[in-house]
């Protein structure tokens, strides 16, 4: 081969590796610091933070699948800064939201929306953010992760039943990677702090209890959402139908975590496609709802 032709082989094989760069990446993350309650610590720091965490996120390959720009998932990190306890030590809110588009449509449905009030984490400035497979780096590294993780899994299960159980999984060793002396001075790993973090939250996702909410969620979103834009009347009923699990997940698991997760993300959604459904779809939904998301019950009656 003359030097043309080997300029060009390997001209084309860095464009294809590039490629597959693009392709494995998983998530279009946008990522949001806020720092109002900053008092001594430099918020050019956390400029440095919000890109190193953006490109963490949006740059890592976090699953074996390819993945095209347009089926990149979109989601939000907000991570609100509460407490300065010293130079490099923080206390923080993360707020973690994802989305999926509805087939058919240019329309997207939450997925996830849950606000994480138990962050900490040391940070210095340029200091990197490094994902390693069964080991762990850092706090902040860790929750990132275990959320990335609980984002993929919830995307799968939606596109197919029980699609999202080995991300689920890697959520689980995430949270068994955590070393005990970082527990005790970094909360929301251990299930005796609360009913309601990351130690539960991935443990009702993993729950055979929970396994026919999680059928729900595909029969939601895959025969339901998505066949909405061709055939309304039979996607609504299908939805309707994965409600009902709902209700068999609350009584086989009282006061589980992943129900009020899941209100938070569907509620407004429901309201609005039920508002159009049969009277007798809308008496059993509010039904339902109301007991399975009694706090929002109010919201719920909206859709008679």
């Amino acid at each position: 081969m003359n030097n043309f032709g080997l300029k060009l082989a390997s001209l084309l094989l860095a464009l294809s590796t590039l490629t597959g760069l693009v392709q494995a990446q998983e998530l279009n993350a946008t990522v949001k610091i806020n720092t109002q309650k900053l008092q001594t610590a430099d918020p050019r720091v956390f400029e440095t933070l919000e890109q190193t965490l953006r490109e963490f996120l949006n740059s890592q390959k976090w699953t074996e699948d390819m993945f095209d720009n347009p089926e990149r998932i979109n989601c939000n990190f907000i991570l609100t800064i509460q407490e300065e306890r010293s130079a490099t030590s923080f206390k923080a809110d993360l707020a973690v939201q994802s989305s999926r588009p509805i087939y058919g449509s240019d329309q997207e449905t939450p997925l996830l929306n849950y606000l994480d009030k138990e962050v900490t984490f040391e940070y210095e400035q340029f200091q990197p953010l490094v994902y390693t497979k069964n080991a762990f780096n850092d706090n902040l590294s860790s929750v990132l992760s275990f959320y990335v993780y609980v984002i993929l899994g919830l995307d799968y299960d939606s596109f197919s039943p029980l699609g999202g159980e080995r991300y689920f999984q890697t959520a689980q060793e995430i949270l068994n990677n955590i070393p005990s002396t970082v527990t005790a001075g970094n909360p929301g790993w251990r299930s005796m702090e609360s009913n309601r973090n990351r130690f539960w939250l991935i443990e009702n996702l993993l729950s055979p209890r929970v396994r026919p909410l999680r059928q729900a969620i595909y029969d939601y979103h895959r025969q339901g959402l998505d066949l909405m834009p061709t055939n309304i009347d039979q996607g609504r009923a299908n939805m309707a139908l994965a409600i009902e699990q709902l209700d068999k997940v609350n009584q086989a698991y009282p006061n589980s975590m992943i129900i009020q997760l899941y209100s938070n993300a569907k509620a407004n959604e429901i309201i609005e496609i039920f508002k159009r459904g049969t009277l007798t779809q809308q008496d059993r939904v509010i039904q339902i709802m109301t007991k399975v998301d009694a706090t929002n019950s109010a919201k719920y009656r909206a859709i008679k």
